[in-house]
């Protein structure tokens, strides 16, 4: 950053600790309200939505349900390539107040959508559309959000500013699991039904405008500001990311599949389904177990922090390592601890998930900020998170829900997840560590050398 701009140290970063702290509380308020409107989707999805919006399709309305959670993730990369180009050109701020409204008037819209019962096949139509909105807002949140922090930060806290937004996540699913788990109590039965699922979706509204409040507060990345006085802001910044680091888009990409599979058996609703199914082998309330989902969001918020605090400590990468083992051990406890039914034994099962899920999860907003070049990073970050949430996430409790109907058995599931967490950590092991290398337009030449093993230039 130029020595003549106030506020601003030579490095880059914001001078104030006042002005850090409003960063970082900016991107926590702005992703949790983000990602509260996109996983009350998914819990619906596996109370109710199946029953309300695909009933003629009878013992496979889940399945099509849980279907529809993934469509959205298709249309991320849309999100994520516009969010890209125009945060690349027009800054970070300014796609980050667009994606929050965006993502909170389609999640208030689903809250009052009529049921099938009421309009027939308009109702899963305009459910499907809506969700395809909340896809497209969620593939260009999270690179804003990402830069925003990690972009302000000192250059040796960036992995602690950077896990700011990332425990929106695990919050955003304390929050929407604990008013699903509130409404349960205060509508249950057929209330619930009726009206119940409705409330969380409509009280997106006042969290939007908290968000918005928030955020509009916070200053343009430093990084990014400097490029605009630079008049260095890559043009077509999409056309150079796949020209120069098509491969490494693709590595980076695995590296979040590896986490964002597993994550999705909470977020994505399916051990919500699981557990609750009246048919199936637990048939537990409600209740319960949306409170057992919301204690294990708690200690995934806690290990993605402290992810993000030792990975300034130990780097990135070993922190990944780490976290790539204990997650694999997370999915190995995972269902014989919910199969007891047991609401106890299952928030240990999901807790000791969380920890290696957060160890993969916290580091990623610096690791993904330190791999691409400042002309083209909003691109870069969001569009690799965009194809990471598809090859990880998208379908994972459309595939569990499969691979259970046609085995019989939840061990199908735990080997498809162990597979996609060593993909993980292979898609890890081939990059090199990259904390701390400076992330100004300064330094774009250090930035282009690839970071893959065996490779010199991207």
């Amino acid at each position: 950053m130029s020595a003549q701009q106030p506020g601003f140290t030579p490095t880059g970063t914001i001078a104030t600790a006042a002005d850090r702290r409003r960063v970082v509380f900016a991107t926590v308020v702005g992703t949790t309200v983000e990602w509260y409107d996109f996983f009350i989707y998914a819990t619906a999805v596996g109370l109710v939505f199946g029953q309300l919006f695909f009933a003629p399709l009878g013992a496979n309305s889940v399945l099509v349900g849980f279907a529809t959670v993934g469509i959205s993730f298709l249309f991320r990369p849309l999100g994520a390539f516009l969010a890209g180009h125009f945060g690349d050109k027009y800054g970070r701020k300014v796609v980050l107040m667009w994606t929050l409204i965006l993502m909170g008037v389609a999640t208030a819209l689903i809250g009052v959508l009529p049921t099938y019962e009421a309009i027939g096949i308009a109702a899963p139509i305009l459910l499907v559309l809506l969700r395809i909105l909340q896809g497209l807002s969620a593939g260009g949140e999270w690179g804003g959000a990402v830069l925003m922090a990690v972009e302000h930060a000192p250059k040796k806290r960036r992995g602690v500013f950077g896990a700011s937004p990332q425990i929106g996540v695990p919050l955003g699913l304390l929050l929407a699991s604990g008013v699903m788990a509130l409404m349960a109590m205060i509508a249950p039965g057929d209330a619930f039904l009726a009206w119940g699922w409705r409330v969380p979706f409509l009280l997106s509204v006042v969290l939007i405008l908290v968000g918005w409040y928030v955020r509009r507060r916070v200053e343009e990345s430093p990084v990014f500001t400097e490029l605009a006085e630079r008049r260095e802001k890559a043009q077509m910044p999409i056309v150079q990311l796949f020209k120069k680091h098509a491969l490494l888009v693709v590595i980076a990409a695995l590296v979040f599949a590896g986490n964002n599979a597993v994550g999705y058996m909470t977020t994505g609703g399916y051990i919500q389904n699981y557990a609750t199914n009246p048919e199936g082998p637990l048939a537990l309330e409600r209740g319960p177990v949306l409170w057992a989902v919301a204690g294990s969001a708690v200690t995934w918020l806690l290990s993605t922090f402290f992810a993000g605090w030792i990975s300034d400590r130990i780097g990135r990468r070993t922190t990944y390592i780490i976290g790539w083992i204990l997650q694999l051990v997370g999915v190995f406890t995972l269902f014989p601890l919910v199969n007891t039914g047991e609401i106890g034994l299952m928030f240990a099962g999901l807790a000791i998930l969380t920890i290696g899920l957060g160890l993969t999860y916290g580091p990623q907003a610096a690791l993904y900020s330190e791999l691409f070049p400042a002309s083209i990073r909003f691109s870069g970050v969001s569009i690799s998170y965009a194809i990471g949430a598809i090859l990880g996430g998208a379908f994972a409790p459309t595939i569990a829900t499969a691979l259970v109907q046609a085995t019989g058995t939840t061990m199908s599931v735990t080997w498809y997840l162990a597979g996609m967490t060593l993909i993980g950590l292979v898609a890890t092991l081939l990059l090199r560590d990259r904390s701390g290398i400076p992330l100004g337009p300064d330094h774009e030449a250090e930035q282009a050398v690839s970071p893959i093993y065996g490779l010199s230039k991207a």
